[in-house]
C-alpha cells in the first residue's frame, strides 16, 4: 500500500525546483510584460519600481514580492538590496533584470540634453540608469553565483546611435551600459554568471509619443516592436538554450539598428 504523498513536502520540493527573478521597473512598460513572461514560465518573481504594481498583478501566486523604492536614490538600492536578500536568504538567484530607466525633459518640456537642463539632471539619470544596475549586481552576485543565473541588462538603441527624441543624458548612459555589461561578462564568468543585454528600439510603451511615428519609415519591418516581443528576448537569454552566451546585446528593433 502506497502512503498518499505529504503536501508540505511536496510544497517544499516545488519551491527547491522554482526559479527566481529579481527585476527593476515592473509597474509598466517592458518590464511588467517582461513579469508576465517569467511568470507564465513558472518563475517565482521579486520585483521593485518607483510605484506600487497594478491591484488585479497581486493574484498572481509568482510574484512573490514588489518593494517600492527610488533606484535614482543610492540610499533607495541599498535598501532594495537588503530587502530582497531577506526575502531570498540562502536561496539562489537566476537572473537579475536590470530595466528601470529615464529619460527627463526640462521644465521646457525637451530632452535632457548637453545645452539645456541642469547637470543634477544628468548624474540623476546615470544614478537610475547605469550605476543602479552596477550595485544590483554587486548586491545579488552571491546570490546569482548559487543559482549560475544570468544578468540582463536593459540598454537602447539610443545607445549606439543619435536618437532624434532620446536626448543626450539618456543616450550615453545607455551607452555606458552597453559597455559595463561586456566588462561585467568577463568578470561574472569567474562565478558561472553569464551577463548579456538586451537593446530595444521602438517598442510601443507610455513613453512613446506621437512624433515616434515619424521614426516608422526607418525601421525595415515597418512597425514598432511590443514589450512582449523584448521580454521574449530577455526571457531567453536566462534558458539553458543561451547557456554559452555572455557579453552579447540582442537588438530588438524591427533591423533599424542596421542603418
Amino acid at each position: 500500500m502506497t502512503a498518499d504523498p505529504d503536501p508540505a513536502m511536496s510544497d517544499d520540493l516545488a519551491r527547491a525546483n522554482e526559479k527566481t527573478v529579481i527585476l527593476t521597473g515592473a509597474s509598466r512598460g517592458i518590464g511588467h510584460a517582461t513579469v508576465q513572461r517569467f511568470s507564465d514560465e513558472g518563475w517565482r518573481i521579486i520585483t521593485c519600481s518607483r510605484e506600487g504594481i497594478p491591484p488585479h498583478c497581486k493574484a498572481d501566486p509568482n510574484w512573490t514580492h514588489h518593494i517600492t523604492v527610488d533606484l535614482a536614490d543610492p540610499a533607495g538600492v541599498q535598501d532594495f538590496v537588503a530587502q530582497a536578500n531577506e526575502i531570498i536568504g540562502e536561496q539562489p538567484v537566476h537572473a537579475l533584470v536590470n530595466n528601470a530607466a529615464i529619460s527627463p525633459k526640462t521644465p521646457y518640456k525637451e530632452r535632457l540634453g548637453i545645452l539645456n537642463g541642469e547637470i543634477e539632471g544628468w548624474r540623476r539619470v546615470f544614478e537610475l540608469n547605469f550605476f543602479a544596475p552596477l550595485a544590483l549586481a554587486r548586491g545579488f552576485a552571491i546570490s546569482l553565483r548559487r543559482g549560475q543565473g544570468s544578468v540582463v541588462n536593459i540598454t537602447s538603441i539610443a545607445g549606439h546611435a543619435i536618437h532624434p527624441f532620446a536626448g543626450s543624458a539618456y543616450s550615453t548612459s545607455k551607452a555606458a551600459l552597453s559597455a559595463l555589461t561586456r566588462e561585467m561578462a568577463v568578470e561574472f564568468a569567474e562565478f558561472g554568471v553569464r551577463v548579456n543585454a538586451v537593446a530595444p528600439g521602438e517598442i510601443e510603451t507610455a513613453m512613446i509619443g506621437p512624433e515616434y511615428e515619424a521614426l516608422i519609415p526607418r525601421i525595415p519591418m515597418r512597425r514598432m516592436g511590443t514589450p512582449e516581443e523584448v521580454a521574449g528576448a530577455v526571457y531567453q537569454l536566462c534558458t539553458p538554450d543561451f547557456g554559452y552566451v555572455t557579453g552579447t546585446e540582442v537588438f530588438v528593433t524591427g533591423g533599424q539598428h542596421l542603418f
